[in-house]
């Protein structure tokens, strides 16, 4: 087995707010492979975003990780001095965020924003980090790259924008790429022009992808696997082919059966009752109980810890064979 890229153990993230400690992030672990496209999917508030900018050193107080480890190729970067993180953002991990206007500064040339970042963390000269930069926006998919590296953000639109940003998580060549909810405000043609390329970036460069989105499309369209959170946990992990045509939590089954499909059938889709828990009012046991149709009195007592099925992963009482007895 080689090392994985990324390795998250146990991880949580901790607000501090008036009315006391809330838990954002509740233990949450998995691995990235090189190469690997990992999806990590879920409603809003289900702590994805979270875990992604705890990845990256990107917590802001009140927040802090608060327990857990997370390791880069081997080396833990949780517990490192910011200006050591600050190195490693940028030239081993790189970050795509949703919005392009607020990943770019709208005052500088998107070259200058490239050559800037390129000559921060490689030893290479002006004319040289120039070159690259052209290069970048070629493989990103930006026409007349040598003419657009002289515009201004303003000057290109949303999915252009969005290459550029790529652009500027791979200059540095990173192992891995933190991409929160990369296309939801490109349209769909554009949407399937980025999926491609992020799915690229795993297949040449061999670089370690966590996806971070709410839409099921695109992890079925890109990721090799997916982890399906639900209030700070993750409530099942696995293959996304798996994951997808046999979802075993309840949880990933409602997610799943809200997907359209092109068959044409008039099943109606699937809608799971109820709202994720705010952090103040987490229920006991398993955090997803009041909204299951499964849930018996373990579950809203004790909460489940992940349990193996064949290449898939679950937090759910139900595989537990003893408990499951008792219930049935």
């Amino acid at each position: 087995m080689t090392e994985p890229v990324l390795s998250v153990r146990n991880l949580q993230v901790e607000f501090a707010s008036r009315r006391g400690t809330l838990r954002a992030i509740n233990g949450v672990s998995f691995d990235i492979a090189k190469g690997e496209v990992l999806g990590v999917v879920g409603e809003s508030g289900a702590g994805k975003s979270v875990t992604g900018l705890s990845v990256i050193g990107l917590i802001d107080p009140p927040g802090r990780i608060a327990g857990g480890e997370i390791h880069l190729a081997g080396l833990r970067i949780d517990n490192l001095p910011p200006e050591e993180m600050r190195r490693i953002r940028g030239k081993r991990i790189g970050m795509i965020f949703q919005d392009p206007l607020t990943s770019l500064n709208p005052l500088y040339k998107v070259g200058d924003q490239i050559v800037e970042t390129i000559r921060t963390h490689l030893n290479l000269s002006e004319q040289a980090a120039r070159r690259r930069a052209i290069d970048l926006l070629a493989e990103v998919g930006i026409p007349a790259p040598e003419k657009r590296i002289d515009g201004y953000p303003h000057e290109f639109s949303g999915g252009m924008r969005q290459r550029v940003v790529i652009a500027l998580a791979i200059c540095a060549e990173p192992e891995l790429i933190i991409a929160d909810e990369p296309t939801t405000a490109l349209d769909v043609s554009v949407q399937a022009q980025i999926i491609s390329l992020i799915k690229r970036l795993g297949r040449d460069h061999g670089t370690a992808v966590m996806l971070v989105t709410h839409d099921m499309g695109v992890i079925a369209e890109t990721s090799d696997r997916v982890a399906v959170m639900y209030a700070g946990r993750v409530a099942e992990i696995g293959p996304v082919q798996d994951v997808v045509r046999n979802p075993l939590h309840p949880y990933a089954k409602g997610l799943m059966g809200a997907i359209p499909t092109l068959a044409g059938d008039d099943k109606r889709l699937v809608q799971i009752p109820g709202s994720m828990p705010r952090l103040s009012a987490i229920p006991r046991g398993c955090s997803f109980n009041p909204r299951c149709a499964f849930a018996f009195d373990r579950c809203r007592a004790e909460r489940p810890e992940p349990l193996a099925r064949g290449t898939q992963s679950v937090a759910c009482h139900l595989y537990d064979t003893a408990p499951a007895e008792t219930a049935a």
